[in-house]
């Protein structure tokens, strides 16, 4: 049998289940008795050991409570920038922004985040300018 590279699609499938698994508090068990199968059989789709079926995928989805489509989020093969720390900060906000109900307030951060973002691009780009506030209290770190 032919080994897979790392970063496969299996694996970021893999690590997608037991992120939602684990963020859920369901157990490697209690999902493998859920799906029929073997806890050791989660735990080879959750390491990308072994391709899931697009049947028990399905299954998956419906029983952590997501679209299909959120297990291949993020997989186009190039990291957003700023690395790893960005795109786990990414992961953060998106993960925070799904858990919030008011849709007033979900508006409310998609306008700061737009203004936050026109006000870095500056005049060029269609902001109002290059002024960068501090962030953290003026100690030399993270500005906008």
């Amino acid at each position: 049998m032919a080994r897979r590279r790392r970063g496969t699609l299996d694996e970021h499938i893999g690590d997608r289940i037991r992120r939602r698994r684990v963020e859920l508090g369901v157990t490697q068990e209690q999902l493998a008795r859920a799906l029929g199968v073997t806890y050791q059989q989660i735990q080879k789709y959750e390491a990308g050991a072994n391709r899931i079926s697009a049947v028990y995928l399905h299954r998956v989805a419906e029983m952590l409570g997501v679209p299909i489509a959120w297990f291949f989020e993020d997989f186009a093969g190039t990291p957003p920038p700023g690395g790893a720390r960005s795109a786990r900060l990414v992961r953060e906000l998106l993960e925070g922004f799904d858990r919030i109900d008011s849709e007033a307030v979900r508006q409310a951060l998609a306008a700061l985040a737009r203004a936050v973002a026109e006000r870095q691009a500056g005049p060029a780009a269609g902001g109002r300018g290059t002024r960068r506030a501090p962030l953290d209290g003026g100690r030399g770190g993270t500005t906008w």
